[in-house]
Formats: C-alpha cells, structure tokens, sequence
C-alpha cells in the first residue's frame, strides 16, 4: 500500500462523493468549503470532504451506509487494501468494515 497523492486528478477518479455513507446532508454541508479548497494546491489542504484514503476521515460521516472503496480507481491505482476511509483515518480492515456495515443494518432494522 503506498500513500495516496493529494492531486486534483486523484479528486477526479475519487468515489468518496457517490458513496451511500456521504449522504446529501453532508454534500450539501461541505460543498463550499471543498470548492475553495479546490482553488488552491491540494497539498496545503489540512481535511477535504472526499478522497478520504489521502487526507483523514471525514468530519461528516457518521455510519457506514455501504462501501464504494473497492470499485474506487484511486483505490486499485494504489493498492490499498482497507475499506470505509471516511469512517477511519487510514481504513478499516476487512473485519472492521463489515461490523461497521451489520452495525448499521441492525440500526436501520430498529428504526422501522
């Protein structure tokens, strides 16, 4: 697994803002701040809402609604071999991920 580049084209073949975890909530919420980032170098971006494998979990997301990692380009083009980036600065596991996603069913079970 090698470190993920903070570039404007990895921002472009990112999933993190298809992902059902980023809810339109949270794309509404952090539309501005992202957008002025983007006119300056990624590099010097301390968090961004998004390509979360190369900055830090997100300050968003709150529960895992399903996973996009593994069908990200960025993903495969680095190797990396965790899931649900947003939930955890540096992924979680296999394990971690998929308790994450039971965690969330059953509280969905429990709101119906």
């Amino acid at each position: 697994m090698s470190e993920v580049a903070r570039t404007k084209e990895n921002l472009e073949h990112c999933r993190c803002m298809d992902c059902p975890s980023y809810t339109l909530g949270c794309k509404v919420k952090n539309m501005p701040g992202n957008v002025y980032k983007l006119m300056g170098d990624l590099n010097d971006v301390e968090h961004f809402e998004a390509l979360y494998c190369a900055f830090e979990k997100s300050r968003c997301i709150e529960e895992d609604r399903g996973c996009l990692c593994e069908q990200c380009p960025v993903h495969a083009q680095y190797h990396l071999n965790r899931e649900d980036y947003c939930l955890k600065t540096g992924g979680l596991t296999e394990p971690e991920a998929a308790e994450a996603y039971q965690n969330h069913i059953e509280q969905e079970r429990l709101r119906h």
